[in-house]
């Protein structure tokens, strides 16, 4: 069986329809699903000393993993192989892409902020972000939207093609089941700092492959390939983030703007260096731009599981 098949499966459907809302009315979502089974056991769990916390923790990384992983091999071990399996398993996996849904998140900031609505620009970045977006400008607003693209492209479907074109199904659900715990309480405060530690860490880890690959992936696809891969050996290891400065310096390379630097994080500003420094702050036009190289990456990332499918 070609597992780069079942990706290309999943994500040329993903990119057609995205999520539509009334699947999502009928039967909700798989990450909503995961979000609640980590949700019960972290209300459980969650208490006692730093130790308790750290193995607690450890040990709803493991259950969740599992108990996502295990329905996705059975499945997988029961429908054998052939174009149907591809097929069947293609689909199971195309919640799992969010292709569209990242395209279709960035153009409900563009839009309002291309028509001159701030307000309305800001609230359809608070879907993607967690920082306050209540302050910023026309220039914040495009410099966070860009760096959502650039983190999410990562994080929401190149790793996740990664990771199901080695293992396949269960492989991108337990890259799913990971993600998803990190989103959750993979968060340093008093809440999470131990019992989300081993889910931030393990996140970390799995995203270590292929945020360097979208990082390519984004130079190759920019017409600035030099100049990309030029700020992400200069800036991406300054980022706060192991993983994130690689696709967000890549596309702040490529796109020849200025991103990251300072943010404010409810009552915190956190002081974070620019990437790409010295080159203008994106506009409301940029976002297109962004947008533009992103549609040739997928492209790209689609051609290159099809070629992987045909060895």
């Amino acid at each position: 069986m070609s597992f780069a098949a079942i990706m290309l499966v999943g994500l040329l459907v993903d990119a057609l329809f995205g999520w539509p809302a009334a699947l999502y009315r009928r039967v909700s979502h798989p990450v909503v699903w995961l979000g609640a089974l980590i949700s019960a056991l972290e209300a459980r769990l969650n208490r006692g000393s730093v130790i308790a916390r750290l193995l607690l923790g450890a040990a709803t990384v493991g259950i969740v993993v599992c108990l996502a992983v295990l329905p996705a091999l059975l499945v997988t071990v029961a429908l054998g192989d052939g174009w149907i399996a591809t097929l069947i398993l293609g689909l199971l996996a195309w919640p799992l892409i969010a292709v569209r849904s990242m395209y279709d998140h960035v153009v409900a900031v563009r839009d309002p902020l291309l028509a001159g609505d701030l307000p309305a620009a800001r609230h359809a970045l608070s879907m993607i972000v967690g920082r306050d977006p209540s302050q910023l400008d026309t220039a914040g607003v495009s410099r966070a939207a860009l760096e959502s693209l650039a983190e999410n492209t990562s994080d929401g479907i190149v790793a996740p093609l990664f990771w199901g074109g080695i293992a396949g199904l269960p492989g991108i659900v337990a890259y799913k089941a990971i993600n998803t715990m990190d989103s959750m309480i993979g968060h340093r405060n008093d809440r999470y700092e131990h019992f989300g530690k081993c889910a931030a860490r393990l996140d970390d880890l799995v995203n270590l492959i292929p945020a360097r690959l979208t990082a390519l992936v984004f130079a190759l696809v920019s017409g600035r390939a030099g100049a990309a891969l030029q700020v992400v050996a200069r800036d991406a290891r300054h980022h706060r983030s192991p993983n994130a400065g690689w696709p967000e310096a890549a596309l702040a390379g490529g796109l020849g703007l200025r991103l990251s630097g300072p943010r404010v994080y409810g009552d915190r500003v956190a002081e974070e260096p620019y990437v790409n420094d010295g080159a203008p702050d994106p506009e409301a036009k940029s976002i297109g731009s962004g947008l533009a190289l992103y549609v040739r990456a997928m492209f790209l990332c689609g051609a290159v599981l099809a070629g992987l499918a045909a060895l």
